[in-house]
């Protein structure tokens, strides 16, 4: 696999102090273009990372997206194990459906957890935990040495870690692998369902050049924020873990990054961390996207395909694979009918026929029962 480098620089000089410093646990502003680090605290100090975590899971999003594997246009269905999950949360009733782009903003602008664990059952086998696994195994090929993941959202784990130096690794990969679905980090405001919600980022209103990216907060995580920004031809991202206050995580992130630019600007080497270090660090570029890592899930990644209509005909819920397959061919063969299969994140694979009007489900479901094929309606 072809390696390029990029610099994660922390010269070993004095220690900065900052203004809040005592109401946080770790920050660091970067240079996107070239990840050189200008500033930073505890970067390599894990921390909870809490709805950060979102960003790995829209990242593999995007992948399977650029792998043909989703659409932005497709349905993906609510499970009654995603339509539980803690808030914040949009409140999707099990059953439902929700188009890949508005689940990409929800968690983007809103930070959904129902619909985190809606990607994350729809693009791994319907298993969030499986998900989860992924998702750390992806961390390790693009650098990320300090995470681990438990779930797609954040949700609170002791297990569920990661640094402020992991997170603004990501965050590039984010924006170098994908930069086409970087716009959805820039969204201000979103309605959905007739509600408009808010970005928690409050820089994209109060930071010229501000973009992106993405807020967290849990108890033990308190409030964290990733922001970036372009000034002057420069791109910077910031991160800040651990925030006591909304206000200490914005002030923080808007003094990182004026900082950072004014070091850009005045041509100055970077600023030292406290945390304990000899010498500096290098780190790998985040690995392309044709990395084996991704490459495997690619192939590995269950052939699912997406509701488009509003009514569909269920005809059955196995406990295997191969019994949903053996329906599948059935409907297919004497129906004539394409069924797919949907993981319903509990061990059963239900045989659907989606994207159906009222009336052509109630048709197909009549010819079924007159084959001898079980099934119901469902909206």
């Amino acid at each position: 696999m072809e390696t390029r480098k990029l610099l994660f620089a922390l010269p070993l000089m004095l220690a900065c102090s900052f203004a809040h410093a005592a109401n946080y646990r770790a920050a660091l502003v970067a240079d996107m273009d070239t990840g050189r680090v200008l500033i930073a605290e505890n970067a390599n100090q894990t921390n909870y990372p809490a709805s950060l975590t979102k960003i790995m899971t829209l990242y593999l999003t995007f992948d399977a997206l650029e792998h043909g594997r989703l659409h932005l246009d497709d349905y993906l269905i609510v499970s009654s194990s995603a339509a539980a999950a803690a808030p914040v949360k949009l409140g999707l009733s099990a059953g439902t459906k929700i188009r890949v782009e508005d689940a990409i903003i929800a968690l983007a602008v809103y930070s959904a957890n129902d619909v985190a664990r809606v990607l994350a059952e729809n693009l791994k086998g319907g298993k969030e935990g499986t998900f989860a696994s992924l998702m750390t195994r992806v961390a390790r090929e693009i650098g990320l040495s300090h995470t681990n993941f438990e779930n797609s959202s954040g949700l609170p784990d002791d297990d569920h870690l990661s640094t402020a130096r992991d997170i603004a690794l990501l965050s590039m990969a984010v924006y170098k692998h994908f930069p086409q679905y970087w716009k959805y980090f820039g969204i201000k405001n979103w309605t959905y369902n007739g509600k408009t919600y808010s970005n928690g980022n409050r820089l994209l209103e109060t930071y010229p050049g501000c973009d992106g990216m993405k807020t967290g907060y849990t108890n033990k995580s308190k409030y964290s924020l990733v922001a970036t920004a372009s000034r002057g031809g420069h791109r910077l991202i910031s991160v800040v873990l651990g925030a006591e206050t909304k206000d200490v995580r914005s002030t923080v992130s808007t003094n990182m990054l004026n900082r950072g630019f004014a070091l850009l600007d005045k041509n100055m080497p970077a600023v030292a961390s406290n945390t304990p270090s000899t010498t500096p660090y290098v780190h790998s570029e985040p690995a392309p996207v044709t990395s084996p890592i991704v490459q495997k899930y690619a192939s590995d990644a269950p052939k699912i395909q997406y509701a488009t209509g509003g009514v569909g005909v269920q005809f059955g819920a196995f406990s295997s694979m191969d019994s949903a397959n053996s329906m599948v061919a059935r409907v297919r063969n004497t129906l004539g009918a394409s069924a797919h299969i949907e993981p319903t994140g509990t061990g059963l694979y239900r045989v659907r026929v989606t994207g159906l009007s009222e009336s052509t489900a109630q048709g197909l479901k009549n010819r079924a029962i007159s084959a001898g094929i079980d099934c119901y309606v469902f909206h």
